[in-house]
């Protein structure tokens, strides 16, 4: 007989299976606004322009962020093209090296128990806010991938001294700090204290002692993750202010700094909420097992890798879901820690409940054509959408009744990789028959290509649309009419160039330059209705088309 599949070979072809559902139809629908559309076109005029150093949003300098997501996207429509695929393709092997590197991590905690190791990368690749930050482009899937670089480095150094692991947690946070400023530090930090708190004698080892290369690796860090800072105070001294206060110290005590004020809870609610359904077992488990009979090893992965970065976000003005991405590496380490507790027939009502959770949420998705055209739902679903979710019930059936699997691990996650692939692949198609639901505007570019304007000036009134310059390869003239999204920082611009993408209508030095482009035959994209007060535009334009909240003149 064939030797079985080891647990390493497992986890590669878990993360060959995992890649190959998120790469079908990676590009079946266009960015999505705001925060994936925003990171696709700063990438692409950053290849426009060639100005790697100064990243621009519709024609203005934008600072809000440190530039290595947007050096990393341009990098990608570079090599893989100037589409919503190439724009994913590396925040997608962002996520499969999480899963790799929690894999190596799980190897560490579990002291060698590969298949321990293997299962929490599976429960990691499995949570569906993993599988969101593979398929929406942001800084925060970079920054979770270094952080757990980091995080592996220094943990690996602590374990067998070897300096190479050194390096890599100086230089994983140092890209970590250029991915995403300071926040960068946290579950770093939080690992390290975290491996020296109430160290126990079976887990206490001798510290490393302070060597040269501590000071080489603190030096690379400052490289890698100072210099851009560094290059851009010594051109203007206002960006001191600018990156330590405007956006740090402003962007975590004022919540609408940025109009991403969420409640205290939100956190509390959302992590657990997108992690189901390990975060029901993770959480009931921890609750019903004695604090005294818990190693300090994990007691100190709950504290500093999971609460303690919860409640740091917590505290923060301003909230996205991703922003927690961090603490999932630990929330999937301790499910499989407390899981491996249960005995077999404690984990047996587990797999049913889990498998019973996931029957649930396919046979939701079979269901949702119909419901969509009954309830008059806000979403189109067409009837093939079902057959996706349809055949993974039957795969799921069928492999699990006629699998001759006598322990219940590896069923349960033979059960959640099967879930996992047929939700990315049944997502895909929703997404594409709903990208405007979805704040994308895809569809409006192919109007206009279909209509041959597309070599028109295009005007968008009181909306940031950098998805719809993404999709046409050219900027778009943002009409100012009080929407606050298009109060636009210029006080780093050296001309009033910017003007010819900006225009405030409430400004009347600027109506010539809009008047002169009435007369170019603009298009003009309306989202919902124009205020009273300026429908005088509209006699500019002869015909006009409806695309769901949409309206485009021309």
């Amino acid at each position: 007989m064939a030797a079985p599949l080891t647990s390493r070979s497992w986890l590669w072809l878990w993360l060959f299976v995992l890649g190959g559902a998120f790469f079908v139809g990676l590009g079946a629908w266009g960015p999505l606004e705001s925060s994936e559309a925003r990171y696709a076109e700063i990438g692409r005029e950053m290849l426009v322009t060639g100005d790697w150093l100064h990243p621009r949003l519709l024609g203005i300098q934008h600072f809000h962020k440190p530039p290595l997501t947007y050096w990393l996207t341009a990098a990608s429509l570079t090599i893989f093209g100037p589409h919503a695929a190439g724009v994913r393709i590396l925040p997608v092997l962002a996520v499969l090296l999480q899963v790799l590197l929690v894999y190596k991590l799980g190897e560490l905690l579990f002291r060698g128990d590969r298949a321990r190791a293997l299962a929490a990368a599976v429960v990691y690749g499995s949570l569906p806010v993993v599988l969101i930050s593979a398929l929406n482009v942001t800084t925060d899937a970079y920054l979770a991938t270094l952080e757990l670089a980091a995080t592996y480095g220094i943990l690996r150094y602590y374990a067998g001294g070897q300096i190479r692991w050194l390096y890599l947690f100086w230089v994983g946070l140092g890209f970590a700090f250029l991915t995403k400023g300071p926040v960068g530090f946290i579950l770093p930090l939080m690992a390290i204290i975290g491996h020296y708190f109430r160290q126990n004698a079976e887990q206490k080892q001798a510290r490393r002692p302070f060597t040269v290369h501590h000071a080489l690796g603190f030096g690379l860090f400052v490289l890698v993750g100072l210099s851009w800072y560094l290059y851009l105070i010594a051109e203007n001294p206002a960006f001191i202010r600018y990156f330590l206060f405007e956006h740090t110290v402003e962007r975590f005590a004022n919540p609408n700094t940025f109009g991403r004020a969420k409640p205290w809870w939100f956190y509390l609610v959302l992590a657990p909420a997108t992690s189901l359904p390990w975060s029901v077992a993770l959480v009931a488990l921890a609750v019903r097992t004695g604090w005294g009979s818990v190693p300090q090893l994990w007691r100190n992965v709950l504290i500093f890798w999971v609460l303690l970065p919860l409640f740091f976000f917590s505290l923060s003005g301003s909230k996205l879901l991703l922003y927690v991405l961090p603490i999932f590496p630990g929330m999937a380490l301790l499910t499989v820690y407390y899981l491996g507790r249960c005995t077999e027939a404690a984990l047996f009502r587990w797999y049913v409940g889990i498998v019973a959770f996931f029957g649930f949420l396919l046979a939701v998705l079979c269901l949702a054509p119909a419901f969509a055209g009954v309830l008059d739902l806000p979403f189109a679903l067409r009837p093939m959408t079902a057959a996706v979710p349809a055949a993974g019930v039957v795969v799921l059936v069928i492999v699990l009744t006629l699998w001759e699997q006598v322990r219940v691990a590896p069923r349960l996650l033979a059960a959640a990789v099967m879930f996992t692939l047929t939700l990315l692949l049944a997502a895909k198609p929703i997404l594409h028959q709903n990208e405007l639901a979805a704040n994308g505007t895809r569809p409006l570019a192919e109007l206009l290509r279909e209509r041959k304007l597309t070599a028109r000036p295009v005007l968008v009134y009181n909306e940031l649309l950098p998805s719809l310059a993404f999709e046409l390869g050219k900027l778009p003239v943002s009409l100012n009419d009080g929407n606050h999204n298009l109060n636009r920082e210029t006080q780093f611009e050296t001309d009033k160039r910017w003007q010819q993408n900006l225009i405030y209508l409430a400004d009347s030095t600027q109506r010539p330059a809009l008047d002169w482009m009435l007369q170019q035959r603009p298009v003009l994209i309306i989202k919902g209705e124009l205020n009273p007060e300026r429908q005088w535009l509209l006699p500019y334009f002869k015909q006009h088309e409806t695309l769901g909240k949409w309206t485009v003149w021309y």
